[in-house]
C-alpha cells in the first residue's frame, strides 16, 4: 500500500520565488552557524592528528653560525692564546629518535584518530539536526497554508450562505434569528481565517530566520512529492535498531569519544614509565686569525673534514623515581583522564538507550500516522456527504440551524484533521530517518 502526496503550490505571491524543500535544506546546510563552527573544529582535529603522527618519527635539526671576535682568543689548533681578530664559522647536525616511552606517542596518535572520527560524526549529526529542524519548520508552514486555505473556503461558503438566508428572510421564508445566527457563524469563520494568517506569518518568519534569508524577500513553498510507501517500514525492530547503531552519528561519536579517552589515559600513564632515546650529532667549523697567531696553518678543507670535525652518538635513559610535584601531577592527570574515560562510557551507554527509544517511538508513531491518514479520508468523505444532506434539509426547512451549523463545523474539523494528518505523516518520515541516522540531504524521496 502506498500513499503518494502530490505537489501543491501554496502561499503564492506575485513576483516571489519558489523555495522547494531541497532548496531549503541546501541553504540551511550552507548557512548553518553551528555546522560551520564544527567544520572549523574538524580542520583543527585533522591538524592535531597530523601533529601526533609526526611525533612518531625522529627529529633532525641543523644549526649554523658565523662570528668575528676581537681580543684574546684561544687557538684550538695550537693550544695557545692569541691577540687579534678571529673569524669563526661552524655548523652542526643533530638527530634524535625515541626508542621507548611507554607507547605514549602511539596512544596519542590513536587518541587523535578517534577524536577526528568523533568530530566527523559530530559534523554529520549536526547536518541531520539542521535538516530535522528545517523539515519541522518547512512542513509547519505548509500546514499553516493548508489550514488557511480551509479557513478561507469555509468563510466564503458561510458568507454565501448568509446572503441566501438574508434573501429568504426578506421573503419571509426564514426568521430574523436564522440571519443573526448565520452572521455569527460567518464572523467566527473570519476570525479563524485571521488566526490562521497570524500562525502562517509567525512560522514563515521562523523559517526565514533559520535559513538566514532576507525577511523582505518573498518566497513560495511547495509540498514535497515523497512516496510514503510502507513496504520498507515494516522491518523487524531489532533490525531497525541494529541499522540505527551503525548509522546514528551521535552514538558513533560517543563510541569514538570513549575510545579517544581510553587512549588518552594510556598516553598519560606512560609519563610515569622509563623512557629511552637515541641521539647523534656532528659538528665542524672553520677559523681564521688576524694578529699575533698569524694565519691558520690548516686549510679550509682540512679544518672542515679533519681538524674541527666532531661526532657524537649515544643513548639517553630516564627513569622517574622521585620527582616531587611533577610525579604527583602526572598521577593527577591520569586520574582526571580516567574519570573522563569512565564518564564517556556512561554517555555511550545512555546514547545507546536513547537510540533504541527513538527508533521504537518513531517507527510505531509512523505506522499509527498512516492509519490516521486513512481514517481522516473516510472522515472527510462522511462529513462532506452529511453537510450536503443537511444543507438540503435546512433549505427545505425540515431541520434546525443548530443541526446545519454542526454539520458545517464537523466538515471544517474533518478538513483540518486530514491536513494535519498528512502533514504529520510527512514529518514523521523525516523523524524516522532522523532516528535511524539515515537522514541525508539527497535522501528525500
Amino acid at each position: 500500500m502506498g500513499l503518494l502526496l502530490s505537489t501543491v503550490m501554496a502561499f503564492a505571491q506575485e513576483g516571489s520565488k519558489i523555495l522547494t524543500f531541497d532548496d531549503a535544506i541546501k541553504i540551511a546546510l550552507k548557512n548553518g552557524v553551528l555546522l560551520n563552527q564544527q567544520k572549523n573544529n574538524l580542520d583543527l582535529a585533522v591538524m592535531q592528528r597530523n601533529f601526533n603522527i609526526a611525533g612518531l618519527g625522529p627529529t633532525l635539526g641543523f644549526n649554523a653560525y658565523a662570528q668575528r671576535a676581537a681580543g684574546n682568543s684561544f687557538v684550538q689548533q695550537t693550544g695557545k692564546l692569541a691577540e687579534g681578530i678571529t673569524d669563526n664559522t661552524g655548523a652542526s647536525l643533530n638527530a634524535n629518535i625515541n626508542l621507548f616511552n611507554g607507547f605514549s606517542q602511539v596512544n596519542r596518535v590513536k587518541q587523535s584518530l578517534s577524536a577526528l572520527d568523533a568530530q566527523l560524526f559530530y559534523v554529520n549529526r549536526t547536518e541531520q539536526d539542521i535538516m530535522n529542524t528545517v523539515a519541522t519548520q518547512y512542513l509547519q508552514v505548509l500546514l499553516d497554508i493548508e489550514l488557511l486555505k480551509i479557513a478561507n473556503e469555509n468563510w466564503e461558503a458561510l458568507k454565501k450562505q448568509l446572503i441566501q438566508i438574508k434573501e429568504q428572510v426578506n421573503l419571509g421564508a426564514k426568521s430574523q434569528v436564522d440571519e443573526y445566527n448565520q452572521d455569527s457563524q460567518a464572523k467566527a469563520a473570519e476570525i479563524r481565517s485571521l488566526t490562521a494568517q497570524v500562525n502562517l506569518v509567525n512560522d514563515r518568519a521562523l523559517l526565514t530566520m533559520t535559513l538566514l534569508l532576507d525577511p523582505n524577500e518573498e518566497f513560495n513553498v511547495v509540498k514535497p512529492t515523497w512516496n510514503l510507501n510502507t513496504a520498507d517500514r515494516n522491518e523487524d525492530f531489532e533490525l531497525l535498531f541494529d541499522t540505527a547503531l551503525k548509522n546514528r552519528a551521535d552514538y558513533l561519536r560517543a563510541v569514538k569519544n570513549e575510545e579517544s579517552a581510553k587512549y588518552g589515559m594510556k598516553a598519560i600513564r606512560a609519563s610515569m614509565l622509563p623512557t629511552l632515546s637515541m641521539y647523534a650529532s656532528g659538528f665542524t667549523a672553520y677559523n681564521y686569525f688576524y694578529g699575533t697567531a698569524g694565519p691558520n696553518q690548516y686549510t679550509f678543507t682540512e679544518q672542515l673534514k679533519t681538524v674541527n670535525l666532531k661526532k657524537w652518538a649515544g643513548f639517553n635513559l630516564n627513569i622517574p623515581i622521585l620527582g616531587g610535584s611533577q610525579n604527583f601531577q602526572n598521577r593527577t592527570n591520569y586520574v582526571l583522564q580516567k574519570a573522563t574515560y569512565l564518564n564517556n562510557q556512561i554517555i555511550r551507554r545512555n546514547t545507546e538507550i536513547q537510540v533504541k527509544t527513538d527508533v521504537k517511538k518513531a517507527h510505531e508513531i509512523y505506522r499509527l500516522y498512516l492509519k490516521r491518514v486513512l481514517a481522516t479520508i473516510d472522515q472527510l468523505n462522511a462529513a462532506e456527504l452529511a453537510l450536503q444532506l443537511e444543507t438540503e434539509r435546512y433549505t427545505l426547512g425540515v431541520t434546525s440551524f443548530v443541526e446545519y451549523a454542526n454539520a458545517n463545523r464537523v466538515l471544517v474539523q474533518a478538513q483540518t484533521d486530514k491536513a494535519q494528518a498528512e502533514n504529520l505523516l510527512l514529518f514523521q518520515k523525516v523523524i524516522l530517518d532522523y532516528a535511524m541516522g539515515t537522514l541525508k540531504p539527497d535522501g528525500f524521496q
